[in-house]
């Protein structure tokens, strides 16, 4: 790490801020110099932001409000001190670069009543955050986000109707001029209508409520966050009801830092795709030796009804022994990690225990060593919380790792829960895929072992899962963290003919869209969702979404526009993967790939996948062609409605 004065950072800005005091302002510009924060001491703490001299966001507040005092409110500053900051990060699951190279520069302003306000200014963004120096434990009454706007803006938001949510519910686009109905999960994704966009989000989540925003229908945006839950009721065999809430949306402790609230801004929507501000916010590892954290795919049973079928397939399919064993057979053929073993292998939802005898999972686990294939259980969030000693359990048992459902909830309590699961589960050696769960937050740096998370529309939802959807999620959901779409799907059709439902599931999208997205989409541990069977029926298709790795050396986004398109190039060691998806917008999209990523001159064997030419209408169709391109190349591809794009690239 590299600290050194900064000499961009700038203290008297008093014509930005008319009548203000000189001493009562400050500002802050990221290293590069185009992003700029104006920050007047008045009576609150507010802040515009522009960006190669654009105002972008005018007149921002915030605040922090206890039990019996409203920090930010009539501050009285003590101190500033500057910095500028150069490191790199090296992420034990990289999910888009090996090494993240970190840029900024920080100013701290501290204030009387025990306090601070940290922010930072880097080249694609910027982040603040509350410090607290109390004694003992303080309540946290509210704290306030407030953005406001220089015009009318779009917002791309996810809905829902209340706190409780999965994180599930479409995207929508609203008017920050009239938005002021339902609130919105973070990340929310601004257009401003010029050249920028801003991701909005949050890092370093820890002790505290997940962050809503909601409209004021006068050009603003708000926070509003869970209350603290203070007793609860029975609610099935995978929740509890909440039957009583404090006033307070966080008790904790009085000597701490807040979570970051950061803000991505862009002049192209490839640099979305790119976005690491998650990661360059949040805490370090704490796990000290790592290694027994293996990122890859599984093969889950769940999205195909555990019903292989054909020749090689002897036995009567279901949720039983035999069928799991040809899962892992299958997993061992194909180089996989792992098999997820979902609702149905222990006796009962509220006892993890007791396998269910038709399924003998210390059987499949000693199988599964065997094959070199790891068991990762599901689990429901109430069980897990009831029986916390089933960690150490299940590390006896052999068990690889927990998928953990129906969370549902963003409040303290729970954002709680996910630590201490994550912690537990480290010093057990076990892996954690969190479902039914909110969008990452920093977690899963703090705790690598937290492998991914649900938190988005996925492909569980059979045809509710459109592209016009999923095609926000490289550059939201996705672009804060892991997600767990579960892709892979053998079936495919186009939206106005859609009609399947398990065991014959299908998805909307060509094919060639569905092997796009084990390029595009990143998790730590990626998904085949579909049927063995099928995955043996089309071989070429298995073969290359078994050869994309889960972890990358080096991500670039090759051509992008929110919600329409995303083509991405991502390098591992010398080899390079090519996933594109579009939407249903267009009868057909002819793209020219700039092949500059490659070596120059160096010769290379791409295999592609890509749309037929009937795809638009048979989304089944595609073709696999291979030839070969040296560095510098440009290439043509095609892509119809909903349709995708799907290549390798592999040295001479």
């Amino acid at each position: 790490m590299n600290l050194k004065p900064n000499y961009l950072m700038i203290f008297l800005l008093c014509a930005i801020f008319g009548g203000a005091q000189a001493q009562n302002n400050a500002a802050l510009v990221s290293p590069d110099g185009h992003i700029k924060i104006a920050i007047a001491i008045t009576d609150k703490i507010r802040y515009s932001v522009s960006c190669n001299s654009d105002p972008l966001m005018v007149n921002n507040s915030l605040a922090l409000m206890l039990k019996n005092e409203n920090l930010a409110m009539a501050p009285q500053l003590i101190s500033s001190k500057t910095s500028s900051v150069t490191t790199a990060i090296k992420p034990y699951v990289a999910l888009k670069y090996a090494t993240v190279q970190s840029r900024y520069n920080q100013l701290l302003l501290t204030f009387k009543g025990g306090y601070a306000v940290e922010f930072r200014a880097f080249d694609n963004g910027l982040a603040y955050r509350f410090i607290t120096s109390k004694k003992g434990n303080i309540e946290v009454l509210d704290e306030e986000v407030g953005l406001n706007f220089p015009s009318a803006y779009d917002l791309h938001v996810q809905q829902p109707a209340g706190f409780k949510t999965s994180y599930e519910e479409n995207y929508s686009t609203v008017s920050s001029a009239g938005w002021d109905t339902k609130m919105s999960t973070l990340p929310l994704l601004i257009d401003t209508k010029k050249q920028y966009k801003i991701l909005v989000s949050e890092s370093d989540l820890s002790d505290y409520p997940c962050l809503f925003l909601k409209g004021n229908g006068q050009n603003a945006v708000r926070s509003t966050f869970p209350k603290v839950p203070l007793a609860f009721g029975e609610d099935g065999d995978r929740s509890l009801k909440i039957t009583k809430e404090a006033d307070y949306i966080a008790k904790t402790s009085g000597k701490r830092s807040f979570p970051w609230r950061y803000f991505v801004i862009t002049t192209s929507d490839k640099q979305l795709i790119e976005n690491t501000m998650t990661l360059q916010l949040a805490s370090a590892s704490v796990i000290k030796n790592p290694a027994w954290i293996k990122p890859g795919q599984a093969s889950w049973e769940w999205w195909n009804d555990a019903a292989p079928y054909g020749s090689d397939v002897n036995f009567e399919s279901g949720y039983n022994l035999e069928t799991y064993k040809y899962y892992i057979d299958f997993a061992a053929k194909f180089g996989l990690k792992y098999i997820i073993m979902d609702e149905g292998w222990a006796n009962s939802t509220t006892d993890p225990y007791t396998p269910n005898p038709k399924v003998d999972v210390h059987e499949l686990i000693r199988y599964g060593k065997e094959k070199n294939v790891g068991i990762v259980l599901w689990l429901t969030w109430l069980t897990v919380q009831n029986h916390m000693d089933l960690f150490k359990t299940f590390k006896d048992w052999g068990v690889k790792g927990l998928k953990i459902d129906f969370m549902d909830r963003s409040d303290q309590w729970m954002v709680n829960y996910y630590e201490r699961v994550a912690k537990t589960a480290a010093e057990n050696e076990l892996m954690v895929d969190f479902h039914g769960a909110f969008k990452p937050a920093g977690l899963e740096y703090k705790y690598p072992n937290v492998i991914s998370y649900e938190g988005v529309r996925g492909m569980e939802q059979m045809g509710g899962t459109q592209p016009k959807n999923s095609l926000f999620l490289p550059f939201m959901r996705n672009a804060v963290g892991p997600m767990d779409y579960t892709p892979g799907a053998m079936i495919s059709m186009q939206p106005e003919s859609y009609s399947a439902e398990r065991p014959n599931a299908a998805s909307i999208g060509t094919r060639a869209y569905q092997m796009a997205l084990f390029v595009v989409f990143e998790s730590g541990i990626q998904m085949l969702a579909d049927n063995p069977t099928l995955y043996y029926r089309n071989l070429d298709c298995t073969e290359f979404i078994t050869a994309v790795p889960t972890t990358w050396d080096e991500t670039r986004a090759l051509a992008a526009k929110v919600g329409e398109l995303a083509v991405v190039a991502k390098r591992k060691d010398k080899k390079w993967f090519i996933g594109g998806i579009t939407n249903g917008a267009e009868p057909v999209r002819n793209l020219q790939l700039d092949l500059d990523f490659l070596e120059k001159g160096s010769s290379y064997t791409i295999t592609c996948f890509e749309d037929g030419i009937n795809a638009g209408r048979q989304a089944m169709d595609y073709r696999k062609k291979t030839f070969k391109v040296k560095g510098g190349d440009k290439i043509n591809i095609k892509m119809v409605r909903n349709g995708g794009y799907a290549a390798v690239i592999i040295p001479d």
